[in-house]
């Protein structure tokens, strides 16, 4: 027998080699099971993910997953869920294979990642202040804007919602406020695109036709978000980030098959509290007392409550559908929203339907990372007249509703009688023809998003490209209608009025990020460098006053049909953060902005930052240790930049033309003249520098976590408005660089998952604010006679000012005299404390008392889990703010409460107190604690799990939002931004049911 060659034996061998591996590696196999929590619940929309192959799906409604056709071989899994634990297997598949996961729930994973400025860092190498909320914390209930999500959930951070209003905004304001005349609001940025501000200049709304300019974005659609606080997060956005910055990331779509989620409530809102006004019995024996025949005779036989005339139960319909799956490994997410809400003031109503997109493809073996993100909504509103509120408070309680007359069958106070009679000029009008007779109607289309593309470079992975195209635009416009039989427009004849607005911002951004690990020297280098456009214009169209027959008003012709304010940025920016050992990590950056709203000699400014984090955990003295799991010190230090809120061209000469009440006659003709605006050449960047300490800790393997933060920050080179002496400008005030203000303060909060068992589970959290405001330079040079800005308009005394900017102090701190009381307590007339002793009482006995501002913020919040039920409640308590009680101020004087101008006005039930006949609103009895405790949020859920046999889950959840409020105050709410209640349109008591469908 011949023997066969080696050469054919090694031939031989290696085809069956090859073929043999060629068979196995073309063996499939799948990978399925279910994502639960610890009570065995089912955690649908858990992201399961293949990390070796960068595939994944999503759990369904019943937790189970299943990723198929897979080569056989090794691959961790990973699986994901918002507010658990990460957690990893490795899986040998051979074939078939079921894995199932519990993850663990309501702590917090040091290992987690959190978005920053220009990426993203482990939190447990994060080496700034940072807040980070997800939608498992958000506040629950009837929640129509984005910042109502946070609320009391992070320290440091204060949101007060401008009133009750549908929509209405709210007031943010991360470690105090860092301006006198700039804004203060932070800086917020959606998926990238940064908003270029929340208000105008003047402090109206950005967005002509829309109360808040964040109502148009649906907060259904929002993911988390994050605050960065201290100057070492905020520096990298240099110009815009002295007042932080809010992160708001948007939900993304999943690997998998579609999975549908539907969402809907129904709320019910009613008036939580109202102003005390006299009765009409008590009002009828007032007057019967005090006044005078001629005002006995005016009294009605009504009685009527003006507040009950004027409010309703708001009724809010909220629902929202939206589909998460792939296509062809492309993970999407299609959402739609329609919001349908009454105010409890009549005729108060606000519709928004919204629609969204997201796209996450990746391309070339997953170097290329595209994410698309696209949102629009159409909100259409009804104003209510809020002067119905005010009125509401004043009307005389005798008086009907109702009258046979010219004024569209309202009663009003009139002057003459029959077809002679005229409004009162002088007296209230009717609150409910307030309400019924003006039609204020606006509408905004916004559309708001980016591209953003990631490239992972073949040859050098460490090294990414990305590139961020995004742009929010809108248009607003609307219509106001009066008729002419209405009184509180009857010397127009009516009126009509149009208004419209076209926003246009535009973001370019571009930055490369390298991120190696060394190991031979145990180091890590994440450095980032980049450049940044940003266009903001507007246009704003202006138009003629008409009657209600359609005749234009006189003097109301607009000097131009429409202006253009525009202004640019443009900015450079670099970060490095050296890692050491993974314990020691070290952080810089710096960013120089170019801001049009400058001179050239004073444009670019230029913002650093340094940080330094040492994670002790990772020392040896304890790394062992079984009891701790977390404890970091971070060290900061920066300074942020402050160009927002002022004009566009305070620094030029520029020439205005005057409105129509101010023209010249010439001969026989009159003329608008162009006349030249107070300005300032040097005006610069108004910058804040920030120093922060800050120590991050966890216990029991984090089920016990939380930080405390020290901070001081002091902003320099304010923009503020100053008198200046006449004839040295062209005007007797002045926007300038002048002065320093200073806030200092503690953050603390705690998080525990205080019981984990098998059915039941119950997480707290707990955050704690202290900061103090000072103003510390106001002038130029020294100057012992200037008492400060006075700031703090308030009604019923024209031309005064119940707050004053003045070194040493809080800013807008109140200015008022010293009352002095009787021996039983009561408030004597006239009668203040003569402090600087020269035997008279004047100007030089106003005193600086109190601050309309906290100097503590606790926010609490707690989630119960027994089975299928969960409970949740939010608190939160204002400690040493006061509030200026400007309604009870305004009314409680018989002087005009009993007037000789033909008409009766009510006022507040502290006037049988006070018996003041004449106003003493400066007085500081008015200046009252306003500090509380408030119940958020309390909200119950029942999750009755996948219905029977078929695809579809659901949960049941009802919900109380503004429980109940403990004060002493005795206004209509103690929390109100600014510290000055007049015609504050009260926060509702709301009710909400839903459900949540998911299949």
């Amino acid at each position: 027998m011949k023997k066969t060659s080696p050469l054919w034996k090694f031939v031989l061998l290696s085809v069956c080699s090859l073929l043999s591996t060629f068979l196995y590696a073309q063996q499939k196999g799948s990978i399925e099971g279910r994502v639960t929590g610890e009570n065995n619940q089912p955690l649908a929309g858990a992201s399961v993910t293949i990390r070796e192959l960068n595939r994944g799906t999503a759990a369904d409604i019943d937790g189970h997953y299943k990723i198929a056709n897979l080569a056989v071989g090794k691959y961790t899994i990973t699986v994901n869920f918002i507010g658990y634990q990460q957690l990893e297997k490795t899986l040998q598949l051979s074939g078939d294979e079921t894995l199932d996961f519990t993850l663990q729930h309501g702590t917090t994973d040091i290992g987690e990642v959190v978005v920053i400025g220009y990426g993203t860092a482990r939190k447990k190498e994060s080496t700034g202040s940072l807040s980070t909320v997800t939608s498992k914390d958000f506040q629950k209930g009837s929640i129509t804007t984005p910042e109502q999500l946070i609320a009391g959930k992070a320290p440091g951070v204060s949101i007060t919602s401008n009133g009750g209003a549908p929509g209405s905004g709210s007031t943010i304001r991360i470690r105090g406020g860092a301006s006198l005349s700039a804004s203060n609001d932070p800086l917020i940025v959606i998926d990238g695109v940064p908003l270029a501000y929340t208000k105008n200049p003047d402090g109206s709304a950005a967005v002509s036709g829309v109360a808040n300019p964040l109502s148009l974005i649906n907060p259904n659609d929002i993911e988390s978000m994050t605050i960065l606080k201290d100057a070492a997060s905020t520096a990298i956005y240099g110009s815009r980030a002295s007042n932080g910055v809010i992160l708001i990331t948007t939900k993304k779509g999943k690997a998998g098959k579609p999975v549908f989620n539907f969402n809907t409530q129904f709320s019910l809102s009613k008036v939580a509290r109202r102003v005390n006004v006299l009765s009409a019995n008590q009002f009828h024996t007032l007057v019967d007392s005090l006044g005078t025949d001629a005002q006995k005779a005016l009294l009605g036989t009504a009685n009527t409550d003006w507040q009950d005339q004027i409010y309703q139960t708001g009724i809010t319909s909220d629902n929202n559908l939206n589909v998460t799956g792939s296509v062809k490994n492309i993970p999407y997410r299609v959402s739609a929203g329609y919001l349908d809400q009454t105010g409890i003031l009549k005729t108060d109503k606000m519709q928004r339907g919204s629609l969204g997109i997201s796209l996450n493809p990746k391309f070339f073996d997953n170097h290329l990372k595209v994410d698309l993100n696209l949102k629009g909504a159409v909100t259409k509103t009804r104003f209510a007249n809020q002067d119905a509120i005010g009125a509401a408070a004043t009307f005389d309680p005798t008086q009907p509703v109702y009258a046979e007359g010219k004024f569209g069958g309202y009663y009003e106070w009139t002057k003459g009688t029959g077809e002679d009679a005229i409004p009162n000029g002088q007296a209230t009008r009717n609150p409910v023809a307030l309400l019924m007779q003006k039609n204020d109607e606006g509408q905004v289309e916004r559309s708001y998003g980016n591209i953003q593309f990631d490239y992972s470079f073949h040859f050098l992975p460490e090294l990414h490209a990305n590139l961020n195209l995004g742009y929010d635009v809108s248009h607003g416009h609307g219509d106001v209608f009066i008729p002419a039989y209405a009184a509180q427009a009857w010397t127009d004849s009516g009126r009509m009025s149009k208004y419209k607005q076209e926003i246009a911002n535009r973001v370019g951004e571009f930055y490369l990020n390298y991120n190696k690990d060394i190991k031979s020297i145990k180091s890590n280098i994440n450095a980032t460098a980049g450049y940044g456009y940003y266009d903001n214009m507007s246009t704003n169209y202006n138009y003629y006053t008409l009657r209600a027959n359609g005749d234009t008003i006189m003097n109301t012709k607009p000097a131009f049909p429409y202006d253009k304010p525009r202004n640019t940025l443009i900015s450079y920016y670099a970060r490095l953060i050296y890692t050491f050992d993974g314990k020691y990590i070290l952080a810089g950056s710096i960013r120089s902005d170019g801001s049009s709203r400058f001179a050239k000699d004073s444009r670019w400014g230029y913002f650093p930052s340094l940080a330094f984090t040492w994670r002790l955990k990772e020392e040896e003295f304890l790394k062992n240790s079984n009891v701790l799991s977390d404890l970091k010190l971070r060290l900061s230090y920066g300074k942020t930049g402050q160009q927002d809120g002022i004009a566009n061209y305070s620094y030029l000469p520029v020439y205005a033309l005057s409105n129509n009440t101010a023209q010249y006659q010439l001969g026989n003709s009159l003329y608008n003249m162009y006349r030249p605006s107070a300005y300032d050449s040097k005006l610069k960047w108004e910058q804040t520098a920030a120093y922060n300490v800050g120590v991050d800790y966890g216990f029991l393997k984090n089920r016990i976590n939380g930080s405390i933060d020290f901070y001081y920050k002091k902003t320099s080179d304010l923009l503020s408005v100053i008198p200046i002496p006449v004839g040295s400008n062209f005007a007797n005030q002045l926007l300038t660089n002048v002065g320093n203000v200073e806030n200092r303060g503690i953050e603390f909060n705690i998080n525990a998952n205080a019981v984990r068992t098998s059915n039941f589970n119950w997480d707290i959290g707990f955050n704690f604010t202290y900061n103090v405001n000072k103003i510390t330079k106001l002038t130029a040079v020294a100057d012992s006679s200037f008492l400060g800005n006075p700031t703090g308009g308030i009604a019923g005394a024209t031309g005064y000012n119940i707050q004053m900017n003045s070194v040493g102090y809080n800013t807008n701190s109140f200015f008022v005299y010293k009352q002095v009381y009787d021996a039983n307590g009561k408030p004597i007339e006239g009668a203040y404390q003569d402090l600087n002793k020269d035997g008279i009482i004047n100007q030089k006995d106003l005193y600086h008392y109190k601050s309309p501002f906290p100097k503590f913020i606790l926010g609490f919040s707690t989630q119960l889990n027994y089975k299928q039920w969960g409970l949740n409640m939010v608190m939160r308590a204002n400690l040493g703010n006061y509030m200026y009680n400007n309604v009870a101020s305004n009314l409680d004087r018989t002087q005009t409460m009993l007037n000789p101008l033909e008409y009766l006005q009510n006022g507040t039930t502290d006037v049988l107190n006070t018996n003041f006949k004449y106003s003493q609103a400066l007085s500081d009895y008015y200046v009252q604690n306003a500090s509380f405790l408030k119940m958020d949020n309390i909200g119950l859920t029942y999750n009755l799990g996948k219905l029977g046999k078929s695809r579809f889950g659901l949960i049941l959840n009802a919900n109380c939002q503004n429980v109940f409020t403990v004060t002493k105050y005795t206004g209509v709410d103690p929390e109100i931004f600014g510290g000055i209640d007049n015609k504050f349109y009260p926060r509702p008591r709301i009710y909400t049911v839903g459900a949540n469908l998911a299949f």
